[in-house]
């Protein structure tokens, strides 16, 4: 089979399509043969030697993808050879074929195209994990989501609204936010023009969000704190803004507010399948009903991953960027 490498971190250049060997499934796994696959800030890391596979895992990038089940692993039940799904991955979706362990495997939800189902997995399974398992969300809350035009936020701004919260967003320039005014965002916060902090101050009567989803980190640390509502939850899921920052705990008491910060990629199996379950049950009966759909920017061969991740570098995209293999 052929699959994307990188014989050595780098640029967008650095990706190589090549032949490698066959991917066999192993017990509770079944091979998926790969019709698309999306990109993930993710996969820049892997790129760029930052953000190594997790043991075990496929060396290659690709955290979620779409295709057809070709080979059932030992002790698989419940899912059949020729079944159409999408599946979380911890790596190895760039390549024609991976192999999946069956708690990671979703079924393509009726009304969407086999290719564009390869957008759900992560940013479902990330958004739904940490807004509603974590930081719990509910009816009448606000959602602050920072990069509310990237492929988490237009997921976060669509599964925010089908609950009944009200959406805050940040994003960079008035087409961007416009995207996510379309998605249902009722609060557009132009993150190069305007204060964030003030703007849901003066959007909520002073009272902050309740719940920000954070890919930015250190960068945006205090300046969230001072954000949030009384009893708010900060969930951080990405480090754009750096790695380290101050917090100030007197703040965060004052609150009573809680931060948490997780990644999806190393967890355990087990929980990994507690979430994909969650998904399923709560999030997939919405996408047939017309409430949550994948947004896709634009979609190239998988042979071009390199032009994927140049364009995923200019930050000009809404939503996901999609490999067809």
């Amino acid at each position: 089979m052929h699959a994307i490498t990188i014989p050595e971190p780098g640029g967008p250049e650095a990706l190589v399509w090549t032949e490698v060997p066959d991917v066999v499934p192993g017990e509770g796994e079944v091979l998926v043969e790969v019709v698309a696959a999306a990109v993930n800030r993710a996969d820049v890391l892997q790129r760029q030697g930052f953000y190594e596979p997790p043991p075990g895992a496929s060396p290659y990038p690709g955290l979620e993808c779409s295709g057809r089940i070709t080979a059932l692993g030992s002790g698989v039940a419940g899912w059949a050879v020729g079944d159409e799904v999408c599946a979380l991955l911890s790596g190895g979706g760039y390549a024609e074929q991976v192999a999946v362990p069956v708690g990671q495997l979703l079924p393509v939800p009726d009304g969407v195209d086999l290719a564009m189902a390869a957008a759900l997995p992560e940013v479902v399974c990330t958004v739904w994990s940490n807004v509603f398992m974590v930081a719990h969300l509910r009816p009448g809350e606000t959602l602050l989501v920072h990069g509310g035009a990237s492929g988490i936020g237009t997921m976060a701004i669509q599964l925010a609204k089908a609950i009944g919260a009200r959406v805050a967003v940040t994003a960079g320039g008035p087409d961007k936010l416009a995207r996510c005014a379309e998605l249902g965002a009722d609060i557009l916060i132009d993150y190069r023009a305007q204060d964030f902090v003030e703007e849901i101050h003066k959007a909520t009567d002073g009272a902050g969000a309740d719940v920000i989803l954070d890919i930015v980190g250190a960068k945006y640390l205090e300046r969230n704190v001072a954000a949030l509502a009384l009893s708010g939850r900060l969930a951080i899921i990405g480090m754009q803004g750096g790695v380290k920052g101050q917090l100030n705990l007197g703040a965060l008491m004052a609150k009573r507010a809680a931060v948490t910060a997780t990644s999806l990629r190393a967890r355990p199996l087990g929980e990994k399948a507690a979430i994909v379950a969650a998904v399923r049950e709560h999030v997939w009966p919405l996408i047939p009903a017309g409430r949550v759909r994948p947004v896709v920017d634009q979609e190239l061969p998988l042979s071009q991953a390199a032009e994927a991740h140049r364009a995923l570098d200019t930050g000009t995209h809404v939503g996901k960027i999609l490999l067809r293999a």
